[in-house]
């Protein structure tokens, strides 16, 4: 018979984007933290990669989130500074589509319900200000100045080594095979040993609905994949001269950064092929009609950032119904917390998630409002 090996106050399950500032949350708290990853730390195989990640202030899928998104802000500075490296880079972001599209107009509501200074340009306004653009002038677009790019791998090595400098201990390579709780107690099987603790918080991305069994159903996988092009005219594609976007046209809904860490200028389509999988079996490699959906889109409203293909990488989004998170509490275990899907949306608020998962399994709660994130809407 097994016996544990090792107890602990907390056990975080998957130590990407949110498990990792997770444990940081919880170490500087002063708990025991143990975090068990099933790959490499940090690894390409989630949905916690792709060298630069869109954060934006302004939200067009709910004016809720701002709060959140204000007090993320404040926490990727405070490991920015713990780190002592640059995580968080500012070039303005624009949310953009159709005058009576959701994405422009639901921007345009968390600007106006929460003060935030910005900006309502038309499309022949975006591409005099920002060349490397080519909108058609019909769009509308919000630009908000606080809008830019985190880089995902760093963002969480930053956060695993000020766990670790807390006491945190952080296993890569190490799968969880079970979990149990008696509702005082948990107890983690891995591929490797078996551990106690008093709480486990589940952070496990594209794998949670395999490891939190009342979410099997409520959440579905889906391929994604990033593509980057060497620009035509470089200069244009920087940061200091190219926002981030969201960008909802004919052909779907996209989004795009300048040139970082990959020589390209790097373009996604939201729902990209809607393909629904298993993770465990899921299609890692790029074809030639995933490249075709981004070049069409880049050679139409990007040309000067359509040359030759650089990259192309597979991740993967981890979708509810509506759109929006899970934060909450295990449905039949008081002591097991659990966070994400956050449906292709969810890196940017990594930092804030961290504390909002460490308030939950200290207190029970958290200040922050997670009304919305509740498992209690799908009931």
């Amino acid at each position: 018979m097994d016996r544990p090996s090792s107890s602990y106050d907390v056990i975080v399950i998957g130590v990407g984007g949110m498990g990792s500032a997770a444990a940081w949350h919880l170490a500087r708290r002063g708990c025991r933290v143990l975090g068990l990853e099933q790959f490499n730390i940090p690894h390409d195989l989630g949905s916690s990669h792709g060298q630069t990640r869109i954060i934006r202030l302004a939200y067009s899928e709910h004016p809720s989130y701002v709060p959140l998104l204000r007090r993320a802000y404040a926490l990727w500075r405070d490991i920015e500074e713990k780190a002592g490296e640059r995580l968080l880079h500012v070039t303005g972001a624009l949310d953009a589509g159709p005058a009576d599209d959701w994405v422009f107009q639901g921007s345009k509501l968390s600007c106006e319900e929460h003060g935030l200074p910005h900006e309502i340009l038309t499309g022949a306004e975006v591409n005099r200000r920002f060349p490397g653009y080519r909108l058609p002038e019909d769009i509308m677009a919000v630009f908000q100045t606080d809008g830019g790019y985190l880089l995902p791998e760093r963002c969480i090595v930053a956060h695993v080594e000020a766990a670790q400098e807390e006491g945190a201990e952080i296993h890569g390579c190490e799968p969880v095979l079970e979990w149990t709780s008696d509702g005082r107690g948990i107890t983690v099987k891995t591929a490797k040993s078996t551990y106690t603790a008093g709480r486990l918080v589940i952070t496990a991305g594209a794998w949670i609905g395999k490891v939190v069994k009342p979410l099997d159903g409520l959440v579905q996988p889906e391929r994604q994949v990033l593509g980057w092009f060497q620009p035509k005219r470089l200069e244009l594609f920087q940061a200091d001269r190219f926002p981030v976007f969201n960008l909802q046209v004919a052909e779907g809904r996209y989004y795009g950064l300048p040139v970082h860490g990959v020589p390209g200028f790097k373009i996604g389509r939201y729902h990209h092929l809607d393909e629904q999988v298993d993770m465990d079996r899921i299609d890692r490699y790029a074809n030639p009609r995933d490249e075709a959906v981004l070049r069409a889109f880049a050679e139409r409203y990007f040309p000067d950032g359509s040359g030759p293909t650089t990259s192309l990488q597979v991740c993967a989004f981890t979708n509810t119904a509506d759109g929006h998170f899970i934060l909450d509490a295990h449905p039949e275990y008081g002591n097991v917390f659990v966070a994400s899907p956050c449906s292709g949306h969810g890196f940017k608020f990594c930092s804030v998630i961290g504390e909002v998962m460490a308030d939950l399994a200290t207190t029970g709660e958290t200040p922050h409002d997670i009304a919305l994130h509740g498992l209690a809407r799908f009931a």
